[in-house]
């Protein structure tokens, strides 16, 4: 799972521009003169994702919540929209041309997701994650000197001890107490509300040990002050909000399709409900023909598929031992990748390590935080393991049996480390791609579609333990595409779906209870999209070898897609037909 960066509670949507190590095309710097109309954008109303793809002189700065925010920024949007039509209509370079059909349609899509929530939902923030987000920006492994020196700046502009500032609290209670008069609005869903505020002393928590891991002084009354806010905000929430809040997750029709249309998914439900059906049906066989050689390599009993994958993830690895058994595993893919020839490995290192409670928190599932893209001066992506989803009643002893033992290392850190997420953000930074091309064009579609297809690049070469893990994540994602769907459509309910989470697809207690939050809570819609960006990328895979037949170069072909920056399919199919496929087939 890559971590999106949020530009505010209405919109949401990636931005980048990139540090290339290596000279650039004249039409990049073109494309990127473009896009900083929604950089600008980003930087004055979110300086926070500012901060995190390392834009200078926002560190200081916190989310604009101020009256009109939803209007402000439609303005702002419509505006840049009517700018880049002009640009559009006298544009002659078919790269160039490209780039600003991508922004037209993020800025069309960003309207439309403010126009649907002022219509339907009642705006509330989890603030104490917000701010947690806003300081990790500031004080993580990879940040800079100076931005830990401004970290305690930004902590006194969300409490309001900075000129000019009102605390971040009061700007989210007034932002949603102006819309509780309209009745017809939507709350939040109650369950998400009690998790969210049972999360709020672990991201204070956080925030506290953030400062004290890099000695940073004079923070006492920012941290008092935070504490109280949290605090009354929390109690204010619960009084005013959870009255408001609904049980029913389900989401109006046209707000879930449109959760769908910004992940890139260009099917029907129901025709993604059928295919990832019949993929998990395959899916099932294959591991069930897998579990005998399993269960001889391991020496366990043999059985049932689902008994094969209780025993192996028995085999749990010591706290102290989980890091290391990563890195390890890590070089040997790395090995791999380059003795097999499977795509160009980054200069750079691949960082990983495990996350804090808040971090668990935030975001419970294994994920990679992508390093910032201007002004890289070295800085690297994190591929980030997690831990644990702690539950609202404070019961921290459920913990994830999923990736903690060494079988599960092979497939996590192909999808979230390399060939996945991480070699695909790294080689951005180095080869260097339009800002268009980077972040402006990202869905999930797009960017865990390779990410999959990384993972089964390296599924031949795994042991069989390892091997066997990556069908059962294969397996977790089809289950996620029919699952999500049919639980939004009321075509399911919640106790089937934890049980075939459980029982099927063999995830923990904790793991199973995230990813239900995930498709009804946290982002529905999202979870579809590792299926289908994987099948995308097979479809187009077979397309051209059955073309190039023997001219077929697996290793140009990685190359090229990752050289692409993160294209959505249609466009990434367009480039491959058009540029890919004639080049190889002039080769002797």
């Amino acid at each position: 799972m890559f971590r999106r960066l949020t530009l505010a509670a209405a919109v949401t949507f990636a931005v980048g521009s990139l540090h290339a190590e290596a000279a650039q095309p004249a039409w990049i710097a073109k494309s990127n003169a473009d896009a900083q109309l929604l950089l600008d954008m980003t930087a004055r109303f979110s300086p926070e994702s500012a901060t995190d793809i390392g834009v200078k002189g926002y560190d200081e700065k916190t989310a604009d919540l101020g009256p009109d925010i939803d209007k402000r920024q439609r303005d702002a949007l419509v505006a840049i929209r009517a700018k880049l039509e002009k640009r559009l209509a006298e544009e002659k370079d078919p790269n160039v041309h490209q780039d600003l059909q991508i922004l037209v349609k993020q800025v069309d899509g960003n309207i439309k997701g403010i126009d649907l929530n002022d219509k339907y939902m009642l705006p509330w923030f989890d603030a104490g994650q917000m701010i947690f987000s806003g300081e990790f920006s500031l004080l993580n492994a990879e940040s800079t000197p100076e931005q830990n020196k401004a970290a305690l700046g930004r902590l006194n502009c969300y409490v309001g001890l900075a000129k000019g500032c009102t605390p971040l609290v009061d700007q989210a209670r007034a932002r949603t107490t102006e819309k509780l008069g309209d009745k017809k609005l939507l709350g939040p869903v109650k369950d998400d509300v009690t998790q969210k505020l049972g999360n709020t002393q672990r991201y204070v928590d956080g925030i506290r040990k953030l400062f004290a891991d890099k000695k940073i002084t004079g923070t006492d009354a920012a941290m008092a002050a935070l504490d109280r806010q949290l605090k009354d905000y929390n109690a204010w929430v619960k009084k005013t909000v959870l009255p408001r809040a609904r049980t029913d997750f389900r989401l109006p029709e046209p707000m879930y399709a449109y959760n769908l249309e910004q992940v890139g998914l260009d099917i029907a439900p129901r025709d993604l409900i059928g295919r990832a059906q019949l993929e998990f049906m395959e899916t099932s066989y294959a591991l069930q023909q897998l579990a005998p050689v399993v269960a001889k390599a391991e020496g366990l009993p043999d059985g049932d598929y689902r008994d094969v994958l209780k025993a192996l993830k028995k085999k749990q690895l010591a706290k102290d031992k989980v890091v290391p058994t990563y890195h390890d595993v890590i070089g040997k893919i790395e090995d791999i990748i380059r003795t097999q020839r499977v795509v160009e490995l980054p200069k750079r290192e691949l960082a990983m390590r495990l996350a804090s409670e808040a971090e668990n928190a935030r975001t419970p599932a294994p994920h990679m935080d992508p390093p910032p893209f201007i002004n890289n001066t070295g800085q690297r992506g994190t591929f980030v393991l997690t831990t644990g989803n702690p539950p609202a009643n404070g019961d921290a002893s459920q913990m994830y049996d999923d990736f903690t033992f060494e079988a599960a290392a092979w497939t996590l850190t192909a999808h979230e480390g390399r060939p996945g997420h991480e070699l695909q953000f790294a080689a951005m930074v180095e080869q260097g791609v339009s800002l268009t091309r980077s972040l402006f064009a990202f869905n999930s579609v797009n960017v865990e579609g390779w990410a999959l297809y990384a993972e089964a690049e390296m599924v031949p070469y795994e042991p069989p333990a390892g091997q066997f893990i990556a069908l059962q994540f294969r397996l977790l994602r089809a289950a996620r595409a029919f699952l999500d769907p049919m639980l939004n459509l009321g075509l399911v309910d919640r106790e089937r779906a934890h049980e075939i989470l459980v029982h099927d697809v063999g995830l923990s207690e904790p793991m199973a209870r995230q990813e239900l939050d995930r498709y009804t809570l946290n982002s529905p819609g999202q979870a579809t999209a590792y299926f289908y960006g994987y099948s995308r990328i097979l479809q187009l895979r077979a397309e051209t070898q059955v073309k190039l037949g023997a001219k077929f170069d697996r290793k140009a072909f990685n190359d090229f897609l990752i050289a692409q920056g993160l294209l959505p399919p249609e466009l990434l199919a367009e480039a491959v037909r058009t540029r890919f496929v004639p080049e190889q087939e002039k080769k002797k």
